[in-house]
């Protein structure tokens, strides 16, 4: 077994010598155990989570789902770049959903604006899925349709190379389709993205780069 368990551990006793784990020598990936716990991952607004280290292929088309429990109004939700321009990104900004997608002519962005400035930052969870087909773009925030005109209809590709960074990015990564460097805090869960009939659900606990993430354990209250 070379993973660690998705667990609460306590009162652990070696020799009869019950083990001081508020001051340990060293410390890892480990936080604090809840009463309450749904499932989903955890992000406590200091790091990330990359996938797919050789990098992530957006090309044409593109369909990315997932549920979100936060209260913070900002936060990167999802990048894919490229050492050009080439690139896409989700995010919150100011309580509203942005998704950007730049297919290399320019940027253009779909905004899901609620109703007040905390209706998606209640620690609620909410859906979300983004689509591009081709130049289209579109956002669907709980079942509420966003899409925006994309006066480059001859540019279709987004020819990204680089990891998925999910909830932020390393200070020296580029992010062509994101305006905040705000790490998310909360929750994220059920991350799938599509392309034609091939669907990929990813697992965080199996990310090749996690900071300030914690796989299948949400706080189930206040975090």
């Amino acid at each position: 077994v070379t993973h660690s368990i998705p667990a609460c551990i306590g009162s652990m006793t070696i020799n009869s010598k019950q083990l001081d784990n508020e001051s340990p020598v060293s410390i890892f990936a480990v936080n604090k155990c809840y009463e309450t716990v749904q499932d989903g991952t955890f992000f406590d607004g200091s790091g990330f989570a990359a996938l797919v280290r050789e990098g992530y292929k957006v090309r044409s088309d593109v369909n990315i789902t997932l549920e979100f429990r936060t209260t913070a109004v900002h936060g990167v939700l999802l990048g894919v770049s490229s050492a050009k321009v080439d690139a896409i990104g989700l995010e919150i900004v100011h309580g509203k959903v942005l998704f950007h997608v730049n297919n290399g002519a320019g940027r253009i962005t779909a905004t899901y604006e609620p109703r007040g400035t905390n209706s998606l930052c209640d620690g609620k969870w909410h859906k979300l899925q983004a689509h591009k087909s081709k130049h289209r773009i579109s956002l669907i925030i709980d079942g509420n349709l966003v899409h925006t005109d994309n006066p480059y209809i001859q540019s279709t590709s987004a020819d990204t190379n680089n990891p998925i960074y999910v909830g932020g990015y390393p200070a020296d990564v580029k992010q062509n389709c994101l305006t905040s460097k705000s790490s998310f805090r909360g929750c994220l869960r059920n991350l799938v993205l599509t392309k034609g009939q091939h669907t990929e659900l990813f697992d965080f606990s199996r990310a090749f780069d996690l900071r300030g993430v914690f796989p299948h354990s949400c706080p189930g209250a206040e975090y």
